[in-house]
């Protein structure tokens, strides 16, 4: 009988093949009393820089493969190679206990990864696994002994890892590489995302348990449930080799569906447009035929760099993304920086709680000069396509006021510059904070359209940190409570005469579809990879009879029971 592991299912597929153990195994360096300092120090800069060599060409395949943007990771990685908090504690500790490169290495490295999985947050939290990954490259240069890589294998194989380092993952062999499955990480960890990006199956999170898996067992990924099965039975096999040639062959037949308007079953025209963070994300958007953009996460162009993007940079990325839509509708969001997205060159104020804090327009209220120089490529680029700006994190009503007077001013500015500024954009905020959601109907008589971001929505309303694990079985997207915040905020809208759509992880969610469109949502905005599993879903549901069923599972007291209703009247 087969053994069974569970984990977190971060990118979907079936993969059967052999496992593959991978570790870089960490070198502990004895304490050794050195002579000249000097010549120790130089050769630990001589290592800094073999090591920065081959991150630029790790960055270099990977931008290649994946984009710019899937590329930045490896230049906060050559940034820490420069950073004084980690290169400039080597040196003073070899200057000034006379100890050798790789023990000072391996003390100085070894405090700031214990510093950081000390923090109270998973992003920061998984910024030591970089480390970790950067400082094991150097040391591998002053050991001489190899850094481990993946991309000698050459022969079909599931990956299986304590956790995968983004370099690790950018030279992953499709060709041979059918998925991988980690100890720990989550969905938004550096692994997940790329596995997203490179369409493979894998599963996170799987636990220690996972090192037990011998070498060379045959094995069945099933990331489409989050189920590695080791050693199955010939049944259990030839059951899973159906099962992925079906899983195959609808991925094929949804790409069909990729040229098809996105209709109901009683012939309603729905939005299914996708969210992005940058440009090369575009391609996904095309290939899966989205009905437009409904989030342009507009804090990454911020990320991975040493200085904020110029207007002029900003504008040509707003203007490109527009022409490429062709007359779609593209949603931006204004800069949405604090949480759980950080950046250094900006040099935040250290909050307790940075999820409640002086974050996304909050920030842009206080730092105007960001805030009007993304106004005004945002307003410049505006005659290349349908573009709607998106507020996001607003609270009261003071901050979307302050918020479009602002923009106001920037438009003013330019058309008295001569600079022509389309007279059809949007202006929209997102609905994210429950005291907005309660407020919807003053908000409504003052914007052209509502984005939900559930994903903030669901954690500030439950008061439960959708990265804590202890708390995880608090994150309900079905949870009546949040359906009714939705339902009050869609009603709002139709109200006020104006559309209303939905940017959070909710919005591709095949249980959550149905009712959302039972309650009258308009536009529903998901990862570019479930436009087309949603937009076969949409095709069987009747919005007349869905809002009859919405209806009753507002009604509801458990998450338990709206799910459970959902899949019985799906099935009928």
């Amino acid at each position: 009988m087969a053994n069974t592991f569970t984990g977190v299912a971060a990118s979907p597929g079936i993969a059967i093949a052999r496992a593959f153990r991978f570790a870089n195994v960490e070198y502990t360096p004895e304490r050794q009393i050195i002579a000249d300092a000097e010549a120790e120090t130089a050769r630990f800069r001589s290592a800094i820089e073999t090591a920065k060599n081959e991150i630029e060409e790790i960055r270099q395949l990977t931008e290649q493969r994946l984009g710019a943007q899937k590329a930045e990771i490896f230049e906060a990685h050559l940034f820490l190679l420069e950073d004084p908090d980690l290169v400039d504690a080597v040196v003073d500790k070899i200057s000034d206990e006379k100890v050798n490169a790789e023990y000072a290495l391996r003390e100085v490295t070894a405090a700031v990864v214990e510093m950081l999985l000390e923090l109270d947050n998973e992003m920061v939290r998984e910024r030591a696994a970089d480390v970790k990954d950067v400082s094991g490259r150097v040391m591998s240069h002053l050991t001489g002994k190899p850094y481990a890589t993946l991309s000698g294998i050459s022969e079909e194989t599931i990956i299986f890892a304590e956790d995968l380092t983004p370099s690790d993952t950018a030279q992953l062999d499709l060709n041979y590489i059918r998925g991988f499955v980690t100890e720990i990480g989550s969905r938004t960890s550096h692994s997940a995302i790329m596995a997203r990006s490179l369409e493979i199956p894998a599963i996170v999170g799987a636990g220690t348990m996972l090192a037990s898996v011998p070498d060379g067992a045959l094995v069945i990924l099933d990331a489409a449930e989050g189920k590695v099965l080791v050693d199955p039975s010939e049944q259990v096999l030839a059951e899973y080799r159906e099962k992925k040639a079906r899983y195959d062959e609808r991925r094929e037949q949804l790409k069909r569906l990729a040229v098809q308007p996105s209709l109901t079953a009683d012939g309603e025209h729905l939005e299914l447009a996708a969210n992005i963070g940058s440009v090369e994300d575009l391609a996904k958007v095309l290939e899966n035929g989205a009905d437009g953009i409904g989030l342009f996460r507009t804090e990454f162009l911020y990320m991975g760099r040493s200085s904020f993007p110029t207007e002029e940079e900003q504008y040509r990325i707003y203007k490109h993304v527009l022409e490429k839509l062709n007359g779609k509708r593209v949603v931006i969001r204004t800069l949405d920086i604090g949480g759980d997205k950080e950046l250094p060159y900006l040099e935040l104020p250290k909050e307790s709680n940075p999820f409640l804090g002086l974050r996304a327009l909050r920030l842009c209220l206080q730092r105007e000069d960001l805030f009007r120089t993304q106004l005004r490529a945002l307003l410049r680029a505006s005659t290349a396509g349908k573009l709607n700006i998106m507020f996001p994190m607003i609270a009261v009503l003071s901050e979307l006021r302050e918020a479009k007077r602002i923009l106001a001013e920037e438009r003013e500015k330019l058309q008295q510059e001569g600079i022509p500024v389309s007279d059809s954009i949007e202006v929209g905020m997102m609905i994210e904070i429950p005291a907005a959601a309660l407020s919807a109907d003053h908000f409504a008589k003052e914007v052209d359209f509502f984005s939900i971001g559930t994903n903030d929505l669901i954690q500030y309303t439950m008061a439960a940190d959708r990265m804590n694990e202890s708390v995880a079985y608090l994150y309900q997207p079905y949870n009546p409570s949040i359906l009714r915040l939705v339902h009050m905020v869609i009603k709002a809208g139709q109200r006020a005469g104006i559309w209303t759509g939905m940017c959070g992880e909710m919005a591709g969610d095949q249980t959550a579809i149905p009712l959302l469109l039972g309650m009258g949502l308009h536009e529903f905005s998901m990862s570019a990879g479930s436009v087309l599993p949603a937009r076969e879903l949409v095709s069987r549901l009747s919005r007349k009879e869905w809002a009859e069923l919405a209806e009753e599972a507002l009604a509801m007291g458990t998450q338990e029971e709206v799910k459970q209703f959902v899949e019985q009247r799906s099935t009928t």
